[in-house]
C-alpha cells in the first residue's frame, strides 16, 4: 500500500525538478522558469519527499521550533527557539522561504498542467489534494498568507486565512469527488502508491482536521464541514494511515549532498552536527505516567550520551537506570545541563561498571522512533478518532459513535501505530485493553482528555501538535519562563513571523498583511482560527 523511497531514478528527477523551480528568483512567490513539459507526477512526487525529507526546513519546524513550543522535547540548545522563546525570523522564516519556490512553485504548476486533461483526472485530483496539505502547514503557522495568487509570476498579495480555508473546503471535496478508481492510475505517488480508495479517505479526514480547526472562531462552520467530512468517508483503521517510508540514511545538511531528502529529515533534526538530541520534558513524562500509558516503557529510553551517536550505535542503558532513577526528562525552558545529575555507577552488558553522567540520565526518544528511516506519520487514525470523539462532545451524536467509543479507537490505535516503526513494539492487546479501562472520558473534561492523548499521539509532528495545541487549549502548558535563561516572551508564542525576505522582496503586500495584524509582525499575534 505504501511506496518506499528506493527509486534512484525518481530522486535525480526530484533533483533537476528542484533546480528548475528554484533558479532566478525575484520573489519567494513567483517562479520565472517554466518547463514546457514537466511530468506532474515527478512534481507530486518531489514535493511529497521534501515535506519531511528537507533538513533545513523540518530541523528549524519541529526541532528547534514547534516540538519545544507544545513542550515534548527540550534540553538541547536547537530546542532553545522554541522551549525557551528566543525569537529568530530567520529560523522561523525558513519554511516560508523553502516551501514557496520550491513545493508550491511545483504543486501549483501541477495542479495547472492536469487541470481538464482527460486522462489525468485523477492526479488532477491527488495534486489538488497536496496542495491543500502544503498550504495548510503555511497558514496554520503564519496566518495570512499568499495563496489565491501564489505561484503566478507576481508578487502576489496576502490573503485572508478564512477565505483560504474556505477554498481548503472546495478543494477538498471536489477533489475527493473527482477520484475514480476506473480511470487514470496516479504515478509517483509515495503516500498511497496510487491507491485512489485511500486518497479519498486521506483528502475527506484532512477536510476533517481543517473544520476541527475552526471550534473557536466559527463552531457552526466546523460543525457542517466537520459532518461533511464524515458522510464522505474518513480513515477507518490504521491500514488508512497516510505516511512517507523513508530511506535509512541520514540526510546530510552540509553543502555537499544538501539537497538530498531521502531520509527522515525530523529523525535527523535530533542528531545534526553531533548536537545532544532532545530530551523527553517532565511535562511530557508525567502524561505518560499519570495515565498509566504502556507506551512509557517502549518509546522513553536512556542511552550512553555521545557525541557521534546515532540511532544504530546508541547504547541502550534503560534497564539499569529505570531501578535507580525512575524516568527523568528535562523541565520545558531548560538545558541539559540544568538540574545537573551526580554520576550513577551501573554495570551494561559488554561494556562493564561504567558511570552513567548527568546526559546519560535525562530520557531519550527511543532509537525506533528516531531511526532515518521512520515514516512520517502526516495524518493518522488515531488523530481522526481522537477528532470524532471531540466533534461528538461538540456537536452531538451524528458521527456514528459515542465519544467514548471514538476516544477508545483513538487510544488504541496511538499505540498500534508504533508498530509501523522500523522495529517498533506491537504493544499487547492485554496492556492497550488495561490502559482504555483506566483512562475512560471524565464528564465536563472530555475536550482536555481528547486532546492531551492527542498530543502524546502527534508526537514527531510538531507543527501539527503545535496547531492542535492553539485551536484545542490543551494540554494546559504553562510557559516556560524563568527557568534557565531569560527568553524573549513572557507567554508561548502563538504563530511564526514572516521571513525578512518578504518584506523585503513583496513590500506593498506585506504591509498589506501587517496592517491586518495590527501593525506588528509578532509571534505573540494569533491567527485567525486561533481566538
Amino acid at each position: 500500500m505504501k511506496k518506499n523511497i528506493n527509486q534512484f531514478t525518481s530522486i535525480a528527477l526530484c533533483f533537476v525538478l528542484m533546480c528548475v523551480s528554484c533558479k532566478k528568483f525575484g520573489d519567494t512567490n513567483i517562479d520565472p522558469t517554466k518547463s514546457a513539459n514537466m511530468d506532474p507526477s515527478v512534481q507530486l512526487t518531489t514535493v511529497q519527499l521534501r515535506y519531511s525529507g528537507d533538513l533545513n526546513s523540518n530541523e528549524r519546524t519541529s526541532f528547534m521550533m514547534t516540538m519545544p513550543l507544545v513542550q515534548q522535547i527540550a534540553g538541547s540548545y536547537s530546542n532553545r527557539w522554541g522551549g525557551i522563546y528566543f525569537n529568530s525570523p530567520n529560523v522561523m522564516g525558513v519554511l516560508w522561504e523553502e516551501t514557496y519556490p520550491k513545493d508550491l512553485v511545483n504543486i501549483i504548476d501541477a495542479v495547472k498542467r492536469t487541470t481538464g486533461v482527460a486522462d489525468k483526472t485523477n492526479l488532477n485530483a491527488v495534486c489538488r489534494i497536496m496542495k491543500v496539505y502544503s498550504f495548510a502547514r503555511i497558514t496554520d503557522l503564519y496566518g495570512d498568507i499568499p495563496y489565491f495568487q501564489a505561484g503566478l509570476g507576481i508578487k502576489a498579495k496576502f490573503d485572508k486565512q478564512s477565505e483560504i480555508y474556505d477554498d481548503f473546503f472546495k478543494e477538498l471535496t471536489e477533489a475527493s469527488a473527482q477520484l475514480d478508481p476506473g480511470k487514470d492510475a496516479v504515478k509517483g505517488d509515495l503516500f498511497y502508491n496510487g491507491d485512489i480508495a485511500l486518497w479519498k479517505k486521506f483528502a475527506n479526514s484532512l477536510h476533517l482536521r481543517l473544520a476541527m480547526r475552526l471550534v473557536k472562531v466559527d463552531a457552526a462552520k466546523a460543525k457542517s464541514e466537520a459532518q461533511a467530512a464524515y458522510n464522505a468517508g474518513v480513515f477507518t483503521s490504521n491500514d488508512d494511515i497516510c505516511m512517507l517510508k523513508h530511506e535509512d540514511i541520514q540526510n546530510p545538511y552540509e553543502e555537499v549532498g544538501k539537497g538530498n531528502v531521502r531520509g527522515n529529515a525530523v529523525s535527523a533534526s535530533f542528531f545534526n552536527g553531533g548536537a545532544v538530541p532532545g530530551r523527553f520534558t517532565t511535562v511530557f513524562l508525567d502524561q505518560l505516567r499519570n495515565t498509566n500509558d504502556p507506551r512509557l516503557k517502549y518509546i522513553v529510553r536512556y542511552y550512553i550520551d555521545a557525541s557521534s551517536s546515532t540511532p544504530k550505535n546508541r547504547t541502550d542503558i534503560t534497564d539499569q537506570l529505570v531501578p535507580l532513577t525512575g524516568y527523568v526528562g528535562v523541565r520545558p525552558g531548560a538545558y541539559i545541563w540544568d538540574d545537573f545529575l551526580p554520576e550513577i555507577s551501573i554495570n551494561v552488558p559488554g561494556k562493564g561498571t561504567i558511570a552513567a553522567t548527568n546526559n546519560d540520565q535525562k530520557c531519550q526518544l527511543a532509537n525506533f522512533l528516531l531511526r532515518f528511516n521512520a515514516p512520517y506519520l502526516h495524518l493518522t487514525y488515531a488523530e481522526v478518532e481522537f477528532l470524532l470523539a471531540e466533534a461528538t462532545i461538540r456537536f452531538g451524536a451524528t458521527f456514528g459513535a459515542t465519544a467514548n467509543e471514538h476516544y477508545a479507537k483513538g487510544l488504541e490505535a496511538a499505540c498500534r501505530q508504533l508498530s509501523l516503526f522500523p522495529d517498533g513494539p506491537d504493544i499487547p492487546q492485554s496492556e492497550i485493553d488495561t490502559f482504555i479501562q483506566g483512562n475512560g472520558l471524565v464528564a465536563g473534561r472530555e475536550i482536555e482528555y481528547i486532546n492531551n492523548q492527542l498530543w502524546v499521539a502527534l508526537l514527531l509532528n510538531g507543527p501539527e501538535s503545535y496547531a492542535n495545541w492553539r485551536r484545542s487549549g490543551f494540554p494546559a502548558l504553562a510557559p516556560a519562563t524563568g527557568i534557565s535563561e531569560t527568553g524573549q516572551s513572557l507567554t508561548i508564542p502563538r504563530r511564526f513571523e514572516y521571513p525578512y525576505s518578504e518584506e523585503e522582496q513583496n513590500k506593498a503586500n506585506f504591509n498589506e498583511a501587517l496592517a491586518a495584524l495590527g501593525g506588528v509582525d509578532s509571534w505573540n499575534g494569533r491567527v485567525w482560527w486561533d481566538k
